[in-house]
């Protein structure tokens, strides 16, 4: 079997749209592109960590045996582990400028939240004004 690949961090940064999707999980690199639509917590989840290292975030949710296995089907090499940038005072790594493809996912979520939390908040206080 052949040595993995190895990738430097600044070009695994450039895999961060919804149409390119790149992480890197404990010095692992995964292409997760066609998996955006399957991933159970949907396609935010995902493109909120593209780029960079996710490792944290990955096992703060603490995935299943089964995905863990499936993560070998996206697993496209390694990372250079010299090359991630220094950890942030708040112990994060400092993430890539966002992409206009995710900004925009993410002001279309932004356009559903804001209605539905004001919608929210007035059927409340109808709701507390009618009880009183």
């Amino acid at each position: 079997m052949s040595d993995p690949k190895m990738y430097v961090f600044e070009d695994v940064s450039k895999h961060n749209t919804n149409k390119d999707c790149w992480l890197i999980i404990s010095g692992k690199v995964y292409d997760v592109t066609r998996f955006l639509e399957d991933h159970p917590g949907g396609d935010e989840v995902l493109l909120s960590s593209t780029g960079q290292d996710a490792t944290d975030d990955f096992e703060d949710v603490g995935h299943s045996t089964s995905a863990r296995a499936m993560m070998e089907e996206y697993y496209i090499g390694d990372i250079d582990l010299s090359s991630l940038p220094s950890k942030t005072k708040s112990g994060k790594t400092r993430k890539p400028a966002p992409s206009p493809q995710n900004s925009k996912s993410r002001v279309k979520f932004f356009q559903i939240l804001v209605p539905l939390a004001i919608l929210i908040f007035a059927l409340a206080i109808g709701f507390y004004a009618k009880s009183s």
